[in-house]
């Protein structure tokens, strides 16, 4: 560097480092752009990669796996609606995981994304819904025995069959869950 252009100080550091093999200058870094070569040749490299794992992602012994990678938990607005989801769940013979939660609850926030990991492996035949106990009536939330947040529940047959309350983290409660799940016909 010359004496007369001035750098950070941590440009001037980084520029008395001696480079090993596998670290690159910053200095050097806009020369390596210039080259179209590299470039495209990296860019293409990055593309293939990208369609090899995403079909690796989807393969399994069977063929290409066509299920989600996770399922949204649907929305619980009110007690029509919940009647209305446990009754057409017990018609159809099939169970209802419900997570109560707060949106002010950070322990509900974070469980909520591995809920719908987990709700990928049951689909269809185990339907997951959140409910936000601030946007439903009281007497809801009163109803189905919830006191802490987050509870997952598992309904059966009209009834509560079953539930974990996620006060540990996020999972273990996955892990109870999974469990209350393969083990609902103990139940």
């Amino acid at each position: 560097m010359s004496s007369s252009t001035q750098f950070s100080p941590v440009i001037q550091q980084l520029h008395s480092r001696k480079s090993t093999p596998y670290s690159i200058s910053i200095l050097k870094v806009p020369r390596l752009l210039l080259l179209p070569p590299i470039s495209l040749n990296c860019s293409r490299i990055h593309l293939n990669f990208k369609v090899k794992a995403q079909v690796l992602e989807n393969h399994h012994e069977g063929g290409i796996d066509d299920s989600p990678a996770s399922v949204e938990l649907q929305p619980i607005s009110g007690e029509s609606q919940f009647d209305r989801i446990i009754a057409d769940a017990q018609q159809v013979d099939e169970s209802v995981v419900i997570l109560w939660m707060a949106n002010w609850c950070r322990k509900c926030i974070y469980l909520k994304p591995k809920l719908e990991k987990l709700a990928a492996d049951y689909f269809p035949r185990t339907r997951f819904y959140s409910v936000d106990v601030n946007n439903v009536p009281h007497k809801l939330v009163v109803r189905a025995g919830v006191t802490k947040m987050p509870t997952v529940q598992l309904w059966r047959d009209g009834k509560k069959q079953a539930e974990v309350i996620g006060g540990n983290k996020a999972y273990l409660v996955v892990s109870e869950v999974r469990d209350m799940i393969e083990n609902e016909d103990n139940l």
